[in-house]
């Protein structure tokens, strides 16, 4: 008999871990990583958003048990972080939240209305009357291109553009690894709200045709208050490590900005956009044991 589990809301976690080159196991009911050595660490993965898995990492049918019940997002990721392989989800999507984000994106005008709406809050100004969401968004790559460039200026760092090949890590300037590993840590701990919410991370709005959509959507909204500022910042500081030097910096800028607090109320603000609303199951039998509510968000498993 498995021993329950209450996951906790995501607010509450710290944003994430980063484990290479051992096994992951559960000892006693905890999650541990055991190395070559044979030298245990636990792991408090209840109260963690998302655990990043580096290579040469191996994870137990029953590590990947007590993350799922406890909500703990298990992100497979290439050397330093970077190149987001694969996601195993940490609950289970709600129908009716599932269904209300396909109804939003599937309208035309209620998806345009949140396009909108992401642009107002990005930049703290109505987007522009009269333009589609195609216009939108090569509007705003035109100003991401500048705020990277005013960054740079600012941190003193060269800057030739976001230029990189994802099958050749080293090839690409410090700059750029540099906000390659500070991206995917801001990915994986939105695509953890986003799952944590009850929301599915393929349908987006501004992106769209991607497993993870609307997980870049959500990330852009802080993008450039957190990670990218701290990714020049190392940049700048041409440390021996700069991979590891920004996952650190990305930490201390989660805890800093208190970003795990304002993922989930943003998304259903950004969502409310569309001006529709949430319609319950219908038509469908009520299950026979019915969950008890529990502490943790919409999206996690009781």
């Amino acid at each position: 008999m498995l021993r329950k589990v209450k996951p906790i809301a995501m607010k509450e976690r710290i944003s994430m871990v980063f484990i290479g080159k051992g096994q992951i196991d559960v000892l006693d009911g905890s999650f541990v990583v055991v190395d070559a050595k044979g030298v245990r660490k636990h792991i408090p993965v209840g109260s963690v958003a998302c655990i990043m898995l580096e290579p040469g990492t191996r994870v137990s049918h029953a590590a990947a048990v007590l993350a799922a019940r406890v909500g703990t997002l298990l992100v497979w990721v290439g050397e330093a972080g970077v190149r987001l392989y694969s996601a195993g989800q940490p609950g289970g999507a709600r129908s009716d939240k599932l269904l209300y984000q396909a109804k939003l994106a599937l309208d035309e005008s209620a998806r345009l209305k949140i396009v909108r709406k992401m642009f107002a809050f990005r930049f703290n100004e109505e987007a522009p009357q009269k333009r589609s969401v195609e216009q939108l968004r090569r509007l705003e790559g035109a100003r991401v291109r500048a705020l990277y460039k005013v960054l740079s200026q600012q941190y003193g760092v060269k800057w030739y553009g976001r230029n990189y090949d994802h099958t050749e890590w080293e090839s690409g300037d410090i700059p750029n690894r540099c906000l390659s590993s500070a991206t995917s840590c801001l990915y994986g701990v939105c695509e953890a709200a986003i799952l944590a919410a009850g929301y599915a991370p393929a349908i987006g709005f501004v992106h769209t045709g991607k497993p993870q959509s609307f997980v870049y959507d959500i990330a852009d909204l802080y993008k450039f208050e957190t990670v990218v500022p701290a990714a020049f910042k190392i940049a700048a500081q041409k440390p021996d490590n700069p991979e590891q030097a920004v996952r650190h910096a990305c930490r201390d800028m989660f805890r800093k900005t208190k970003l795990l607090k304002k993922i989930i109320p943003d998304i259903e603000d950004i969502l409310a956009a569309g001006e529709k609303s949430i319609t319950k199951d219908q038509g469908v039998v009520a299950p026979a044991i019915v969950n008890e509510k529990g502490i943790g968000d919409d999206g996690h498993r009781s």
